[in-house]
């Protein structure tokens, strides 16, 4: 059966010495009314966060699991029931009951260990003799209950205010250029004052005052287009890039949206931008000499920001990111195993050849007005729809050219297995329920976890699968063997399985976001 923790619990020996190659810890706000993938987002923001501050990363010890697939009572049997507005302290929840689950029943934190020193709500509060109902319920990090004097705020408005970019660390060249200076308190610092330059007003009318960033390519075109171009070489990336820097702007690193949103938050279509320098912020440079004992971000940082909450401005810690996305912070070693299993049963289905899946995402979706389509029927079809165009543009591939991602080996499979027939079945990981529309799905060729799932399946994983966001978990790693998948750019389960299929060397021409 599967350990209820892909954990190694640590003794207060080990945890000390692990500790104490760091500064300190680093915690936050947690926001665990999310569902685990954006959650599983909010993480990675803040692994990366603890990395370059060198503090021991505090993580929730539970998260919560909103849906049982069997009877109430079978979920409650092995974890605690909770009402989702008196744990959260959220009136708004009143009538929503939950399970709190184990973290590392969903993230591997052993795996995480090995790349950066982590430990669980829990641990901190055994390790300074507190009692464990010290953990708030909400995820938040109880600033009455611990003691004031350990504690080092970031305020929430202090993250990255308005018309300001806050990015990983500042590198030497960049503080030289605009004559960035040490704040006399000895933490954060400040860009000296001059005079803008008419190239500088220029890109400014292009910048999102949302993000306070341009797009790299938009702005060094508009420049070839005016008189500057006769005052720099804008046709090599060299020549643009000196002219940014003399006119008091720098080249950042993040990733691309999807039809236009970053619901997905994906880490595999590395882009660049373009920001004032003085509007950077610099994560590493505000903090870093901080030397409290605790520091802590306090609120919701999650929403409308790109992956890892910040921008990078080197293309090395941009990969540094992916690297800690895709290889560092992995689901339970127990589910990757049992999908494996299972993505070599739809390969027999369809006898060996390549085959497709789609995540459909119906429940809140629907109710949202987020989904394909309101009716089941006409949302399945879109789908089908997107799945046939990928089968026939399998004919087109001849090479495999895989995502953008540090470490990857191309998966072969496109170009050495035979493509799918038009007959062929494909996977449907979805979060219906409804045993009338379930069918229909099956009907037209729809496999759904249920249909591969074997009675010694479960019990070898046991009562971890009575729950939802365990099954998914299971499911976007399915998934991930997929040679061709299709799913909603507003939903961050199908920006997982992305990742998760870029990681395996996967073409980026197999997917299809709607």
């Amino acid at each position: 059966m599967a350990r209820l923790h892909d954990y190694h619990i640590l003794g207060t020996d080990e945890l000390l010495a692990m500790i104490a190659t760091t500064k300190g810890y680093y915690s936050r706000d947690y926001s665990l009314w999310l569902g685990w993938n954006n959650m599983r987002y909010i993480i990675d923001a803040a692994f990366l966060q603890a990395k370059l501050l060198n503090r021991t990363l505090i993580l929730p010890s539970f998260v919560y699991a909103r849906t049982c697939e069997y009877d109430t009572a079978v979920c409650s049997e092995h974890a605690e029931m909770v009402s989702m507005g008196t744990a959260l302290g959220m009136p708004h929840w009143n009538k929503v009951d939950a399970w709190r689950i184990p973290l590392p029943l969903m993230l591997n934190i052993t795996r995480m260990r090995a790349a950066h020193p982590v430990i669980l709500v829990a641990d901190y509060l055994r390790l300074h003799d507190l009692p464990a109902d010290f953990e708030a319920g909400n995820g938040e990090w109880d600033r009455v209950r611990y003691p004031a004097e350990t504690l080092f705020v970031v305020e929430n408005e202090a993250y990255d205010p308005r018309g300001t970019v806050r990015v990983d660390s500042l590198p030497d060249e960049v503080k030289a250029r605009g004559n960035w200076t040490l704040n006399a308190k000895g933490v954060g610092g400040a860009w000296m004052h001059a005079e803008e330059s008419a190239v500088s007003r220029h890109l400014r009318h292009y910048v999102r005052p949302s993000t306070s960033t341009a797009d790299y390519d938009i702005a060094r075109n508009i420049l070839k287009r005016t008189e500057f171009a006769e005052q720099y070489d804008l046709l090599s990336a060299d020549g643009f890039a000196a002219c940014l820097h003399e006119n008091g702007w720098e080249i950042l690193h993040t990733f691309d949206m999807h039809r236009k949103t970053d619901m997905a938050r994906t880490v595999v279509n590395p882009i660049r931008q373009v920001a004032q320098r003085t509007s950077l912020r610099s994560w590493t440079d505000d903090y870093g000499d901080v030397d409290t004992e605790v520091l802590v971000l306090v609120g919701e940082t999650h929403s409308e920001r790109k992956a890892g909450t910040m921008l990078f401005t080197t293309d090395v810690a941009r990969k540094a990111f992916q690297r800690a996305v895709l290889q560092e912070t992995l689901p339970n070693d127990a589910f990757l195993a049992l999908a494996e299993t299972l993505a070599q049963r739809m390969s027999r289905l369809v006898q060996g050849r390549l085959w497709m899946g789609a995540h459909m995402r119906r429940g809140d979706f629907v109710s949202q007005g987020w989904a394909v389509d309101r009716s089941a029927e006409k949302h399945l079809w879109r789908v089908k729809a997107h799945l046939e165009k990928g089968r026939k543009d399998f004919d087109k591939i001849k090479d495999v050219q895989p995502y953008d991602v540090p470490d990857m080996v191309p998966n072969m499979d496109l170009v050495t297995l035979e493509r799918p027939d038009i007959r062929d079945p494909f996977y449907l990981a979805t979060d219906e329920r409804d045993p009338v529309v379930l069918k229909m799905f099956r009907d037209t060729g729809g496999v759904v976890l249920q249909d591969l799932l074997t009675e010694a399946d479960e019990k070898v994983i046991g009562w971890p699968l009575a729950f939802m966001a365990v099954r998914g978990v299971v499911e976007q790693s399915i998934l991930a063997h997929s040679a061709f998948f299709t799913g909603s750019s507003l939903s961050s389960v199908a920006g997982g399985i992305v990742n998760m299929r870029a990681a395996r060397g996967a073409d980026w021409r197999t997917v299809f976001f709607s």
